[in-house]
C-alpha cells in the first residue's frame, strides 16, 4: 500500500459501490492497430505516419465533457494525430460504464477511486501494459523517469507481474517538493495587513482581531458588497467539515486520503501520532471553535453553510474575503488589476505554525493513469501517456506550448510576454496557429499530473514548473510580491517557512501490499457517524455563543459515539499503524 505523505484530498467523499462486474478479457486489443508506429520511438513518430484516432477519456478528476479544445488539442493532434474526447464522469456514469465492461480508451482514477481501480482490475476492465511487450515498446519514458511508480503498481495490483496503471506526481527527492508556494498555510490581504502596521501573529486566534480591523478598514468589496474575514463552503465535505479539518494542517497534522489513514483521524506528518476528530483538545474541534469565534465577531459570511466553492471563488475575485485557508486560492484575488494597484492576498504565517508540506512521492500518488481493456488502439494510448511522463511532455503539461507561453534562451527556459499575460489572465485569447480559443479553455482537461512538477528537467537543468525557473525568480515581480519579498526577507514562501523552521514535511510510505478495503460494517458506521459530525460541525460554527457551541459539541460527541465512532476510530488507527507509520521496504 502507498500512503502519499498523508496527503489531503480536496474531494473527500469515498465512493464505495457494490458492483457486479463482468469479466472482460480485452484479448483482441493489442498493438496491431499501430503497425505504422511499431518501430518508432515512443511519442517521437510524426503524426503523418499514423491514422487519425479519437480516444475516449474517462477522467474521474474532471466534470468537463466533450472534445479537448485549443492549444493542448493542437499539440496532441500534431504529434500523435489523436483527438481527445472527454467523457462525463459525474453521477452514475462510472458505475454504469464499469457494469457495461467498457471504461473507454484512456482512464484516469482519482484519490477517492481506490475501490473502482481495484474492482476494474479484478473485473478485467483495464489493460495489462506488459501484454505483447507494450510497456517495453511504448513506455520508455515511464520506465526511465517513473520506474518506482511502475514497481509499486506491479506489486500492489499485479501480483508482481502485471501493470495496470501508474500514479501521478512521481519523483524522488529529499525535503519539500513544493519549492515555491506551499499548498497549506493561511493567507490574508497583504496590503491591508501593511496598512495596519504588520502586527505579529503568534497564534491562530490572533488572525481574528486583525481581520476585524481589516473589515473596518475596507467594509465594502469592489462591487460594493459587505466584506468578511472568512467565506466557507460545504460541497467539499466528506464525513466531516473539510475546512475545520484543514486547521490541523497548520500544526503538522492532516487527514488521510479517503479512509486511509482515515476519515476520523488527523495524523502527524513527522511523528507516529494521531488524534481523533472528536478529541476534546484536537485540532478539528479547535478549527470549529476558530470559525465560531469568527462568526460571533461578524467575520463569517452568513452564506457559508449553503454556498458552494464556485460562489466563494467569485467572492474572492470581488474582494469580499480577506482570508484563504490554502495558498493556491490567493491568485483568485491576485489578478493583474488588483496587484498592479498594490492589492493582494499573500501567505502570512503565525509564529506557532508548522505547516504541512508535501514531500516527494517516488511510488506515485493515488490518481492513476490506466488504459481500458477495450481500448481501440492501446499502443497509441500508451504512447500518449508515455510522452506526458517525458521531459518534453512535462514542459507542456506544466507551462503550455513552447514558443507561445515559454521558450528557451541559451538552453534555459523563460516565460514569454504572452506567457505572463496568460498565466495571470487565463481568459487571454490564444493565436490561431497555436490552437485558438482562450488559454484556459485549451488547458489539459484530463486534470492529472505525471511527474512531480518541481523535479529538475534533465534537458534544461531547471525545475519543470515555471514558478521556480531562475529567470522567473529574477523577473520583475508585481508590487504586491515585491513588497512581500522585501518584508519577509525571502523570494518564496517555501524559503521563508524553511528558514524559520515552520514546515512539517510528509513522506511517502510503501508497504508493497494492496490497499485495505473498508469492511461493510465499518463503512456503514463511518457513514452514519460522518453525517452526525458534518451536521453538528456546521451548527457549532454558526452557534450564537460559547454556551450553545459547547452544548452542540456534547450532543455531537454523544450521538457519534452511539453510532460507533469509537469502533471506526479504532479500525482506522490500526490501518494507520500498518501503513502511514510503516517503513519502506
Amino acid at each position: 500500500m502507498i500512503v502519499k505523505g498523508r496527503k489531503l484530498s480536496f474531494v473527500l467523499s469515498v465512493l464505495c459501490l457494490v458492483l457486479v462486474i463482468s469479466a472482460c478479457s480485452g484479448g483482441s486489443n493489442d498493438a496491431k492497430n499501430t503497425s505504422s508506429a511499431s518501430n518508432s520511438p515512443s511519442g517521437s513518430s510524426g503524426s503523418e505516419q499514423l491514422p487519425e484516432l479519437t480516444i475516449d477519456v474517462l477522467s474521474m478528476l474532471t466534470d468537463y465533457a466533450g472534445p479537448q479544445e485549443g492549444w493542448f488539442a493542437k499539440i496532441v493532434k500534431d504529434k500523435f494525430n489523436i483527438k481527445l474526447n472527454l467523457v462525463n464522469s459525474t453521477g452514475e456514469v462510472v458505475p454504469s460504464r464499469m457494469a457495461s465492461g467498457d471504461l473507454g480508451d484512456l482512464v484516469v482514477f482519482g484519490n477517492e477511486n481506490r475501490k473502482e481501480y481495484s474492482d476494474s482490475i479484478q473485473g478485467g476492465l483495464l489493460l495489462d501494459w506488459t501484454k505483447d511487450g507494450l510497456l517495453d515498446k511504448y513506455g520508455t519514458n515511464i520506465k526511465k523517469y517513473a520506474s518506482k511508480g511502475i514497481e509499486a503498481n506491479m506489486k500492489m495490483f499485479g501480483d508482481g507481474k502485471h501493470v495496470y496503471g501508474i500514479g501521478e506526481s512521481v519523483g524522488d527527492g529529499e525535503g519539500s517538493s513544493e519549492l515555491n508556494k506551499l499548498t497549506m498555510g493561511p493567507s490574508i490581504r497583504w496590503d491591508l495587513y501593511q496598512k495596519l502596521g504588520s502586527p505579529k501573529i503568534t497564534k491562530l486566534e490572533d488572525y481574528l482581531p486583525l481581520l476585524k480591523k481589516m473589515q473596518e478598514l475596507e467594509p465594502k468589496s469592489d462591487s460594493g458588497r459587505k466584506t468578511y474575514g472568512f467565506s466557507l463552503w460545504s460541497d467539499w465535505d466528506g464525513n466531516f467539515m473539510n475546512l475545520a479539518r484543514t486547521i490541523g494542517s497548520y500544526y503538522g497534522y492532516q487527514g488521510g486520503d479517503g479512509f486511509n489513514p482515515g476519515d476520523m483521524l488527523l495524523v502527524s506528518a513527522t511523528e507516529p501520532k494521531y488524534q481523533g476528530l472528536l478529541d476534546e483538545n484536537g485540532y478539528y474541534i479547535q478549527g470549529l471553535q476558530f470559525y465560531n469565534k469568527a462568526n460571533q465577531m461578524g467575520l463569517l459570511d452568513p452564506d457559508s453553510v449553503t454556498q458552494k466553492f464556485g460562489d466563494v471563488a467569485n467572492k474572492l475575485k470581488d474582494g469580499q474575503v480577506f482570508f484563504t485557508p490554502w495558498t493556491w486560492l490567493d491568485d483568485t484575488y491576485n489578478t493583474e488589476n488588483h496587484t498592479s494597484a498594490g492589492k493582494g492576498i499573500m501567505p502570512v504565517p503565525f509564529a506557532e505554525e508548522k505547516a504541512i508540506t508535501f514531500g516527494y512521492t517516488p511510488y506515485g500518488g493515488e490518481r492513476k493513469w490506466a488504459i481500458g481493456a477495450k481500448a481501440k488502439d492501446p499502443a497509441r494510448v500508451l504512447m500518449l501517456i508515455d510522452w506526458l511522463y517525458s521531459p518534453e511532455g512535462m514542459m507542456v503539461l506544466q507551462n503550455g506550448p513552447k514558443g507561445l507561453t515559454w521558450d528557451l534562451k541559451d538552453g534555459k527556459p523563460y516565460v514569454t510576454e504572452f506567457g505572463w499575460k496568460a498565466y495571470q489572465n487565463p481568459d487571454t485569447e490564444v493565436p490561431a496557429e497555436y490552437g485558438g480559443n482562450t488559454y484556459k479553455n485549451g488547458s489539459v482537461k484530463i486534470n492529472n499530473s505525471t511527474l512531480n512538477s518541481n523535479l529538475i528537467n534533465p534537458e534544461t537543468g531547471e525545475p519543470y514548473h515555471h514558478d521556480m525557473w531562475s529567470s522567473t525568480l529574477d523577473h520583475q515581480p508585481n508590487p504586491v510580491l515585491s513588497s512581500w519579498r522585501e518584508a519577509m526577507g525571502a523570494k518564496t514562501m517555501n524559503e521563508y517557512y524553511t528558514k524559520n523552521n515552520m514546515i512539517a514535511v510528509t513522506k511517502q510510505t510503501f508497504t508493497g501490499e494492496p490497499p485495505v478495503q473498508l469492511t461493510t460494517d465499518i463503512q456503514q458506521k463511518q457513514n452514519e457517524v460522518g453525517k452526525v459530525i458534518k451536521e453538528f460541525s456546521w451548527k457549532m460554527v454558526i452557534a450564537k455563543n460559547d454556551a450553545d457551541f459547547n452544548k452542540l459539541k456534547q450532543q455531537m460527541i454523544e450521538k457519534a459515539k452511539g453510532l460507533g465512532y469509537d469502533e471506526v476510530l479504532a479500525w482506522e488507527a490500526e490501518q494507520t499503524k500498518k501503513t502511514a507509520f510503516a517503513q519502506n521496504p
